[in-house]
């Protein structure tokens, strides 16, 4: 039975995809790198590592991988500085969640990130395991972030639901093993991907623990439902 709900972060709590977009293109410009319009999108979901090197390699960012790693979460931490971008009716629906379903949060942000957004709703206590892929071999679409916040929980994945709204999310919590709430991010459509989950929502306000308990994949509970068009 379902027993946990693990949370992506940018995109899905906080408008924060463009954010990163606007840090990172900046920093591009200033070291002499290339930047171009889908840049943002193949970075969605690399762990720290992943994205720091691609900027190095492929946009062409004089400094080093570490060195821009650095830079841009030093970046972030001032952009959310004067309260991170919650989207409307995030921190309600992870109360509304945490009522009745263990939490976790598997994210590509740093950790630095990770606890700074967290401590700034007032929220971090709800979570029982957060997870930065920076912590683990890789990031998204692999399963690895999904695999260790489970593992954390101390529970299998088949009895995780994941809530995520990109691409690369939707792909890694699915080959976690894991069901998929997908809340599709309008600044990065998913596209034909968003077919995979099992159940699109709207918008993280419209989530609630019915919508969860509705992907158990217990006997008793009969079918999946249709996903939302």
């Amino acid at each position: 039975m379902i027993t946990a709900v693990v949370f992506d972060l940018d995109g899905v709590l906080i408008d924060s995809e463009q954010v990163w977009d606007s840090v990172r293109e900046e920093l591009a410009l200033e070291r002499g790198g290339r930047w171009h319009p889908g840049a943002q999108s193949d970075m969605m979901g690399m762990s720290s590592p992943e994205w720091s090197r691609y900027m190095h390699e492929q946009i062409g960012v004089s400094a080093s991988a570490e060195e821009i790693n650095r830079i841009v979460v030093e970046r972030m931490l001032v952009r959310y500085a004067g309260g991170p971008p919650w989207l409307p009716g995030a921190l309600d629906a992870v109360r509304r969640i945490a009522a009745r379903f263990r939490l976790a949060l598997a994210s590509s942000s740093n950790r630095e990130l990770i606890d700074a957004v967290l401590a700034a709703g007032g929220i971090e206590g709800l979570f029982r395991a957060t997870v930065s892929s920076e912590e683990v071999a890789r990031g998204k679409p692999a399963p690895e972030v999904y695999l260790e916040a489970a593992g954390r929980l101390g529970i299998d994945p088949s009895a995780c639901v994941a809530v995520e709204d990109s691409r690369n999310g939707i792909r890694s919590a699915k080959a976690a093993g894991m069901a998929c709430i997908a809340i599709p991010n309008p600044h990065f459509p998913p596209g034909a991907v968003l077919g995979e989950a099992d159940l699109v929502v709207p918008s993280v306000a419209e989530l609630d623990v019915d919508q969860v308990a509705s992907l158990d994949p217990s006997p008793q509970r009969g079918a999946r439902p249709s996903r939302t068009p």
